[in-house]
C-alpha cells in the first residue's frame, strides 16, 4: 500500500514540483491549494504525512498545523519562505515536526519526509485506527461508527455535536475558544454574534446528562468557551 500525502500549498507551480517529485518517490501525493480545503480533505481522506504552507488563502499554515493536530499524530512539514526563528518556533510549538524553508532541494524533501514516515511507523504503526474511547464516568465514543454510549445507552448525537464532543474528547482539559470550535468544526470564518457553538453544547450537555454547575464532561472556561474534563480509561 502507498503512503499518503497531502501537500497544502497556494502556489500550484510549487505544489506541482513537490507532488511530482514525491510521486515518484513511490508516494501517493495529494494537492490543496487552501487551509480550509486542506483541513477538509485531511478529515475525508487517511493521510501519512502532511506538508503546509504557511502563507495559504481562508486558513493560514500556523491555524491549519494547530488543527491538525488536535485530531491526528501524523508527521507535519511546515515549508515556508520565512526563516525568522520565530517563525519556526511558532510552527514547532503549534505542533509541527519539522520546518523546511524555500528556497528547497528535492533532495531534501525526500529524506525529510523519509525520517519522519520512518519514524511514523515505527512509533505509531501506519493505522490510526481508533475502536472506542472510553471514560471512566461511563461514557464510550465510537468514532469509527459516529456513536456515543452513556452507561451502555446509546445517545441520539448530530453529526455536529458528535463533532464536537469527540474533538474535545481528543485533547481533554485544553480549553477551545468557541471560535476555535466553529471554525473547526464548521470549517467557516467565525462571526462577532454568532451563537451556534453555544446551542450545539447546551444540546450535548443536555443529552449527556451534564450539569452545567457540576459537569462530569464539558466545562465552561469563562471567557474563552469550554474543555473536556472527563477521565479516560487506562
Amino acid at each position: 500500500m502507498k503512503e499518503k500525502l497531502l501537500i497544502v500549498e497556494d502556489d500550484e507551480a510549487i505544489a506541482n514540483i513537490i507532488k511530482e517529485h514525491l510521486q515518484k518517490e513511490g508516494y501517493e501525493v495529494w494537492w490543496s491549494s487552501t487551509g480550509k480545503e486542506g483541513l477538509d480533505d485531511f478529515k475525508k481522506q487517511n493521510f501519512h504525512l502532511v506538508m503546509i504552507d504557511i502563507m495559504l488563502p481562508e486558513m493560514d499554515g500556523y491555524t491549519l498545523c494547530k488543527n491538525i493536530r488536535w485530531i491526528s499524530e501524523v508527521p507535519i512539514i511546515i515549508i515556508s519562505a520565512r526563516q525568522t526563528d520565530l517563525d519556526k518556533v511558532k510552527g514547532l510549538k503549534l505542533g509541527a515536526d519539522d520546518y523546511i524553508t524555500k528556497p528547497f532541494s528535492l533532495l531534501e524533501i525526500s529524506a525529510r519526509v523519509e525520517a519522519h514516515l520512518r519514524r511514523y511507523r515505527k512509533n505509531t504503526g501506519i493505522s490510526l485506527s481508533v475502536n472506542s474511547i472510553e471514560f471512566i464516568e461511563g461514557l464510550t465514543i465510537l468514532p469509527e461508527e459516529n456513536r456515543v454510549l452513556l452507561k451502555n445507552i446509546e445517545i441520539p448525537l448530530t453529526s455536529k455535536e458528535f463533532d464536537l464532543l469527540l474533538l474535545m474528547s481528543q485533547n481533554p482539559n485544553k480549553a477551545f475558544s468557541k471560535k476555535e470550535l466553529y471554525e473547526h468544526i464548521w470549517q467557516s470564518i467565525d462571526v462577532d454574534g454568532n451563537n451556534t457553538v453555544t446551542v450545539h453544547v447546551k444540546s450535548l450537555r443536555e443529552k449527556l446528562g451534564d450539569d452545567v454547575k457540576k459537569p462530569t464532561f464539558i466545562q465552561t472556561v469563562w471567557g474563552t468557551g469550554y474543555k473536556f474534563i472527563g477521565e479516560k480509561k487506562i
